[in-house]
């Protein structure tokens, strides 16, 4: 795609996740952040059919104690440096979202993000792309 044909996204945007029950999750988009993040307040690592497989704990929703808990192949695990340059091995997850009118594969690390204002970073690899940014807006893509 050329910029022309790139969709613009807010700073803030809704994301949609058909594996995750179709949760929509209000994410902050993170050009700082190389990989997207979702928060998970708890994982369990098991095994399914000899791979690496994790069930996880979500509060999808930033001011509710409500769980939603699903299951998802290990992608990956890497260490990922926070905004406070600490390093933490987390796991990674790929499973489809949807933005705007978009659906695609997204590359998910996991960690707790209680304190955090948002739910889910929206990182670069994700966008591009895909999306230009425009920092004075929110919601472009609609709700």
């Amino acid at each position: 795609m050329t910029k022309s044909t790139l969709k613009v996204v807010g700073w803030q945007e809704w994301a949609i996740f058909p594996e995750i029950n179709y949760e929509r999750i209000k994410m902050k988009v993170d050009t700082g952040a190389k990989t997207s993040c979702l928060h998970a307040f708890k994982i369990e690592p098991f095994t399914q059919e000899g791979k690496p497989w994790i069930k996880v704990w979500l509060h999808p929703q930033q001011d509710s104690h409500r769980e939603v808990v699903c299951n998802f192949a290990v992608f990956d695990r890497r260490n990922v440096k926070d905004s406070g340059g600490h390093v933490t091995q987390r796991y990674v997850i790929k499973t489809p979202v949807v933005i705007g009118q978009q659906q695609f594969d997204i590359e998910l690390t996991l960690t707790a993000r209680d304190n955090m204002q948002f739910r889910m970073l929206l990182g670069r690899r994700a966008l591009d792309g895909r999306y230009l940014v425009d920092s004075s807006a929110s919601f472009l893509l609609g709700k």
